[in-house]
């Protein structure tokens, strides 16, 4: 791996040069021309600590049976914190259709798999590094990736209660950002991408994120509540709790005001829910009358 001393410019002509940008929420990412690598610049919430994360998790993924891309090289420079990785081949996966979609829910139980395996002396926190024990509790490791003004909104001691049972659940490693853009096929393998979430803590994290992004992406593609297929979802392990914290999450990173548009009664009643399919259903007209409301994806 070349190391965090080299420049942009060295990186452009070395693994590069690269293509156009293409932008996401976090970060901008270009494809070099020969399709070899991949030059991802981290922007907004944590650059720094999210390269760090990225490039030390991927390697250690490798040893536990997930196909990750190579770090190529990392660093800071005047374009920010960023990272070059060696492009994997296959295709993303597809929730367009009831029979991809399961078939998606079977990649997903594949990682997590290998993922989710209890291991000695882990703690809960962002990335997979080790931390002193007792450090934080699965509950507060979710409660503390909420902003500060979250505290203030009367659903806060609710979804803290209800969270309280994490705590006894074992802590394993977690992609941290489970979604059909990050998991690539390619022929029989599977390649995992986008690691920069990446933590330790209870199981149902990746979970929950897989429902989600399933069940809001859908719907902002225009698919009716009514149609969304939370029958398939059922296969995974389900928390009414986590799945609420998970669309809060989701608000509270969008609009300043956007977080005030669900209610105690809103977050009770879905964090209180212990039927998968009946939480789904509610998550789905949830996420509908959020949409409607102009809530940006």
């Amino acid at each position: 791996m070349i190391g965090s001393g080299m420049t942009e410019t060295y990186i452009e002509h070395r693994p590069g040069p690269f293509g156009p940008a293409t932008a996401k929420p976090h970060s901008t990412t270009r494809r070099a021309v020969d399709g070899s690598a991949l030059l991802k610049v981290y922007v907004g919430i944590d650059p720094e600590g999210r390269r760090r994360r990225e490039a030390e998790t991927v390697g250690r993924a490798v040893l536990r049976g997930l196909s990750a891309p190579v770090v190529l090289a990392t660093g800071e420079g005047v374009a920010g914190s960023w990272t070059v990785f060696s492009m994997l081949p296959g295709t993303p996966c597809s929730i367009g259709a009831h029979e991809v979609v399961e078939e998606y829910i079977g990649h997903v139980l594949d990682v997590s798999g290998r993922l989710h395996q209890p291991a000695v002396d882990l703690t809960p926190g962002s990335g997979w590094e080790r931390r002193q024990a007792g450090s934080v509790s699965q509950r507060q490791f979710l409660l503390d990736q909420l902003t500060s003004r979250c505290r203030r909104r009367p659903w806060w001691a609710v979804l803290e209660g209800f969270l309280h049972p994490l705590d006894s659940q074992p802590v394993v490693y977690l992609h941290g950002d489970l979604k059909p853009e990050h998991l690539l096929v390619d022929g029989e393998r599977l390649h995992v991408v986008d690691w920069e979430a990446s933590a330790c803590g209870p199981a149902v994290v990746d979970y929950a994120d897989v429902v989600f992004h399933l069940v809001r992406d859908l719907l902002y593609d225009g698919v009716p509540p009514e149609r969304v297929p939370v029958e398939l979802l059922t296969a995974m392990p389900f928390s009414g709790p986590v799945l609420a914290w998970r669309l809060l999450l989701w608000l509270d990173r969008r609009r300043p005001h956007d977080i005030d548009q669900l209610s105690s009664h809103d977050v009770s009643r879905l964090a209180g829910e212990d039927q998968p399919t009946a939480a789904y259903r509610a998550l789905a007209r949830s996420v509908a009358l959020l949409r409607v409301a102009g809530v940006p994806r």
